[in-house]
């Protein structure tokens, strides 16, 4: 008999970050020594008449209203018919960005691989079990930590000496941005390590006119950049304005990020507005999602880049042959990542997480191969709902 979906959870919680705070204009995290943000995810578990659970942890309060919006859909639903309740809810969220498709599709893989006892990525079709990673910084700040341009400089190297073969600059914010101090800290960067390293530039959309797009990508073609990402602040989404950009440069562009469907990223490829595709499971319509765009960029001829840490990116980045890097971010020299301690078992997204040839592994349980201490969620709980 097929197994039914019987009920589906959802429960918001917080947690704390040590020595971080958001920069001046709110968006940012940055290193505060001292100060504690609080950092409020999303828990989800659909539950079967099998007795086995598919749970995932992460996502935003935008997502679970979408997700709100048709969780009821999955309720008595076969939840192995991946494919067919990702076209419903494609469908069924096609006025919105489809963020909540991202939590459900991987819960439903988790489901799977437990149903079938293998890890996720053995479903999707191994192709690696060890996974080359680069550091991926916090955001530049004013506060004794990633300050200045040595600093990113004397960061890159002690992130060389751990193993790490790549290492990604997130620059500074605020209303007083110095474009100078960005191009200085490309220089000093590719001065101190890229003849050793793979350097990427992510600016996270904080530059404001193409021009200063342009100035800080000439410093990273003259430093050798492995790739540049995100500079403007159309939000990564103007085909044209990035299709100029290629045309300019040298240094490899990688868009996407924050592009939302299969159809806009393949377009992309197509109009020729990217050299790398970025795809990720919980903002791409889930590892369905992400793995789509991993063979549309196959089919391209290029590679696609999954964005953040996380179970489920080790599973898709396991199962990619076309991809080259594991997001090892939020990183810094003081202050710890932004991983929720909700993981049993040992798993763990930190700088020191990597082994001495610069990679982690694939979580090799059945599912994501994670165990979540739903006590700490419970206990740090902010509320929820229920479906069934």
């Amino acid at each position: 008999m097929a197994p039914e979906i019987t009920r589906i959870e959802t429960t918001e919680f917080s947690y704390p970050l040590e020595d971080l705070a958001l920069d001046e204009l709110g968006f940012n995290l940055v290193y505060t020594p001292g100060e504690t943000a609080e950092r409020k995810l999303f828990a989800l578990r659909i539950e079967t008449d099998e007795g086995i659970n598919g749970e995932y942890i992460g996502g935003n309060s935008p997502g679970f209203a979408q997700v709100n919006m048709v969780a009821d859909y999955l309720i008595g639903k076969n939840p192995l018919h991946r494919e067919r309740h990702w076209s419903e809810l494609k469908r069924a969220l096609r006025k919105y960005d489809r963020m909540g498709m991202g939590p459900l599709d991987i819960a439903l893989w988790d489901f799977a691989g437990k149903y079938h006892d293998a890890p996720i990525h053995e479903l999707l079709g191994t192709y690696r079990e060890r996974l080359p990673a680069y550091a991926s910084t916090y955001h530049g700040d004013q506060n004794g930590g990633l300050d200045s341009p040595e600093a990113f400089a004397d960061f890159a190297e002690e992130c060389l000496d751990m193993g790490y073969p790549g290492f990604k600059i997130h620059g500074w914010g605020g209303h007083d941005r110095d474009m100078d101090r960005e191009v200085e800290t490309v220089h000093a960067v590719g001065e101190r390590v890229g003849e050793e390293m793979d350097l990427m530039l992510d600016p996270a959309c904080e530059y404001e006119t193409f021009a200063d797009a342009l100035d800080v990508g000439r410093a990273c073609d003259e430093q050798d950049f492995f790739w540049y990402e995100d500079p403007f602040r159309d939000a990564g989404i103007s085909q044209h304005a990035h299709r100029k950009l290629r045309q300019k440069l040298d240094t490899s562009i990688l868009q996407t990020e924050h592009v939302r469907g299969l159809e806009p990223h393949t377009d992309f490829i197509a109009t020729e507005s990217t050299d790398f595709l970025r795809a990720d499971p919980e903002y791409d319509a889930g590892i369905t999602g992400a793995m789509k765009l991993a063979r549309v960029a196959e089919g391209f001829g290029l590679d696609v880049e999954y964005h953040a840490p996380g179970p489920a990116q080790r599973h898709c980045l396991a199962a990619t042959r076309n991809a080259n890097y594991y997001e090892m971010a939020l990183v810094h020299p003081d202050t710890a990542n932004t991983q929720p301690p909700v993981y049993e078992g040992g798993y763990e997204d930190q700088l020191d997480s990597i082994d001495s040839d610069g990679t982690v592994g694939v979580p090799d349980g059945p599912g994501l191969g994670v165990e979540y201490d739903w006590d700490y969620i419970e206990d740090n709980a902010l509320g929820g709902r229920t479906y069934e």
